[in-house]
């Protein structure tokens, strides 16, 4: 018999390397943080389990959300080890999230690990079989274990090879995110058995394992055996199945799109919002831009840079290949000094932190860059902002466009992924929120650039923009209420 909606009370888990405000490196850490929260609002019992990294408990304690006591132990045998952590409960406003406390395996400040050994693989193989044990400690089973990645790829992994943890197949249903298809998890298979996983799991003469040209893949492990697989965008949800945007698994996920349905991500008004945003020094809205005006003169003096009248182009994200760094400084140095201001804020790839620098020390009258994030810079260059760059390779969603709308700040972006979903082109619609392009070029970058700087020149125009981004909506509401469809769908299916 199938339930009518109100009749459901679905409890789910998170499992996540990363979640805002405790832990933090990318779009993932913004999505966890607030997914699960606009889930509770569907009548969804979401909560979420993550590691207790460097700082993490005392992010908990400076917000009053952390409990006094640990609530039990885990303990999970690891290369024949056993490994035990103690499990805290952090309160942030009605969401519970669960942290990890075990400094040997949580060590590392930066999340990720820079090499992919064996030993690389042990935080995250803890953190995704600390789903299966978590309930016997805190004495609340979920339904459902959403996961994020191949760090948690692990988890509908495990439920099919694992020597153990394959006997509570039939206790949860899965649900695997892709993120970012271009990090994948991959890995000797010489450390599968110390993990627990079956000779099964690896076989080259078996597609259906984790087997990857020599390699194991926790990816394709999770895409193979999950009970249903997300991207953050439904153009992404394509994207991942051509050969330029699959990254090697492209194949596997277009045997496996039964099961795909690409949902659009959303960010949290709570913490992207001009009108209430405690990191930024003036308050405004759509219909009082004063306080944007008084946020771009912070953020040139900021930047050192004068304010003569040009717009403020800023770009705000991973330093990597993939955000299309190379042809932003090239695009920027056709327009530079004569025709606008650019602030640069990101971290990552050493390599571009050093081109981003040398850039900025080439044009230093008229160019800026900070190196490393921090959160109130970055709220800071969205709120005085005129105009975001994302000139990106691929983009499973982006979130900065998103913000971008909320704080007015136009973006120039190139259509794929996520990008494509979210940003209309002003030349191609009174409904216009951005400008964007198609060709991975610095030519049409350039053209993309030329017709914001001139629709900048046009106030009225510009001041449509602006009302047309920050009016735009895109809250968790949707997205969540398309994942508490998609977790009950499944349930009505067992």
């Amino acid at each position: 018999m199938v339930l009518p909606k109100s009749d459901f009370s679905l409890r789910v888990l998170h499992i996540s390397p990363e979640c805002a405000p405790l832990a933090k490196r990318g779009g993932l850490g913004d999505v966890v943080g607030a997914l699960p929260k606009a889930l509770r609002k569907c009548n969804v019992d979401a909560r979420v389990l993550m590691p207790a990294w460097p700082g993490v408990m005392e992010k908990a304690k400076n917000i009053g959300a952390l409990s006094k006591e640990s609530l039990g132990r885990i303990s999970i045998a690891l290369n024949w080890r056993a490994w035990t952590a103690k499990i805290y409960e952090a309160k942030i406003g009605r969401l519970r999230v669960y942290l990890l406390d075990q400094p040997e395996l949580f060590s590392n400040t930066e999340i990720y690990p820079e090499t992919m050994t064996d030993d690389d693989a042990l935080p995250f193989m803890f953190l995704s079989f600390a789903a299966f044990e978590l309930h016997n400690a805190i004495g609340w089973k979920p339904q459902f274990l959403h996961t994020h990645d191949w760090p948690t790829a692990p988890v509908a992994a495990a439920l099919r090879w694992h020597k153990y943890y394959s006997q509570f197949n039939g206790d949860y249903d899965t649900i695997f995110t892709i993120h970012n298809i271009a990090h994948q998890g991959l890995f000797s298979s010489t450390g599968l058995s110390g993990w627990g996983f079956s000779q099964k799991a690896f076989s080259s003469l078996d597609p259906e394992s984790m087997e990857f040209f020599g390699q194991v893949n926790l990816m394709k492990g999770a895409v193979l055996s999950a009970d249903a697989v997300t991207t953050v965008s439904p153009t992404y949800s394509w994207d991942i199945q051509t050969h330029d945007g699959g990254f090697g698994l492209d194949g596997v996920i277009g045997e496996n799109k039964n099961k795909l349905q690409g949902i659009l991500n959303g960010i949290d008004y709570e913490v992207w919002n001009p009108a209430k945003d405690k990191l930024i020094p003036h308050k405004y809205s759509a219909d009082k831009l004063s306080g944007k005006t008084a946020c771009r003169k912070d953020l040139l003096k900021k930047s050192g840079l004068s304010d003569n009248g040009k717009p403020v182009v800023i770009f705000v994200g991973r330093l990597t290949e993939q955000k299309g760094i190379d042809i932003m400084l090239e695009t920027l140095g056709n327009f530079l000094p004569e025709e606008l201001n650019a602030v640069i804020i990101g971290s990552g790839n050493e390599m571009y932190d050093r081109k981003i620098t040398s850039f900025a020390d080439k044009h230093k009258d008229s160019a800026y860059a900070f190196t490393g994030f921090n959160e109130e810079t970055a709220h800071l260059a969205y709120a005085g902002g005129d105009i975001l760059l994302m000139p990106s390779l691929f983009e499973p969603c982006g979130l900065s466009q998103l913000i971008a709308f909320s704080y007015g700040t136009v973006p120039v972006v190139r259509a794929t992924g996520g990008l494509a979903d979210t940003v209309i082109d002003a030349d191609a619609s009174p409904d216009g929120t951005g400008f964007v392009f198609k060709d991975f070029s610095i030519s049409e970058f350039t053209q993309a650039l030329r017709r914001a700087l001139d629709a900048y020149k046009d106030r009225q125009r510009w001041e449509t923009l602006i009302k047309n981004d920050m009016g735009s909506d895109f809250s968790w509401d949707s997205s969540a209420k398309a994942y508490a469809e998609l977790y009950r769908s499944i349930m009505v299916s067992d």
